[in-house]
């Protein structure tokens, strides 16, 4: 388990634009309000296991096959902000519908700064190696079905508590799982964000002109 730090205010403004809440000194006293709650409730894990490639059982659909070129190796890996969060998130949702988007788009920037953190494991590990960025199961046509053969992978139910449902959705719901590419050699500037976004047709950032930040 790691400790959380601050969370970056700018990118958690940008989920609640995407949201539809329009920030002033109201929102903003409950962003530290909500910021207190989840640092509080927060139990902070990831796993990551290196393979090497092709990987059989974790390739599906074009986009990773191009996301993974040059690679010889790939970082599976998986995080979450565990199961004291979903309840804190739930109960809101019941008592404060505004604090429960705010605890919701903060605990989005918590579990990305986690992997981040992960990000900088990785390059200290492999100094001198080059990196993908971070492709989770529903970007593009890669399934999201694969959630559990990632957790099979990483054997995150019994190490972290981290599993999946019938849906394929993770529980904790404050949780990600992903695949980044390791390679010797510098590789290509690769294509992200909306183009292969399975959710662009429906994204709330995209109908105001604005983006998630990925």
């Amino acid at each position: 388990m790691i400790t959380l730090e601050p969370l970056d205010r700018a990118e958690a403004v940008r989920y609640l634009g995407g949201a539809g809440v329009e920030m002033n000194d109201d929102m903003r006293r409950l962003m530290d309000v909500c910021e207190k709650q989840l640092l509080s409730a927060a139990r902070p894990k990831y796993l990551y296991r290196i393979t090497d490639l092709p990987n059989a059982e974790l390739t599906a659909g074009e986009d990773i096959v191009r996301h993974l070129q040059g690679c010889t190796r790939a970082a599976v890996i998986c995080a979450t902000l565990g199961a004291e969060v979903d309840r804190l998130i739930r109960v809101a949702q019941v008592r404060d519908m505004a604090q429960a988007v705010v605890l919701d788009a903060m605990a989005s920037v918590a579990v990305e700064q986690v992997c981040r953190r992960l990000d900088v494991l990785l390059a200290q590990r492999f100094p001198g190696s080059f990196f993908t960025f971070r492709f989770s199961p529903g970007y593009g046509d890669y399934p999201i079905t694969l959630q559990k053969a990632f957790l099979r992978f990483l054997d995150a139910p019994r190490k972290i508590g981290l599993s999946v449902s019938e849906s394929s959705l993770l529980i904790p719901a404050k949780s990600v799982t992903a695949v980044a590419g390791i390679s010797d050699r510098p590789l290509p500037p690769k294509r992200r964000g909306c183009a292969i976004c399975d959710l662009r047709g429906s994204c709330q950032y995209r109908r105001n002109g604005e983006h998630c930040g990925f």
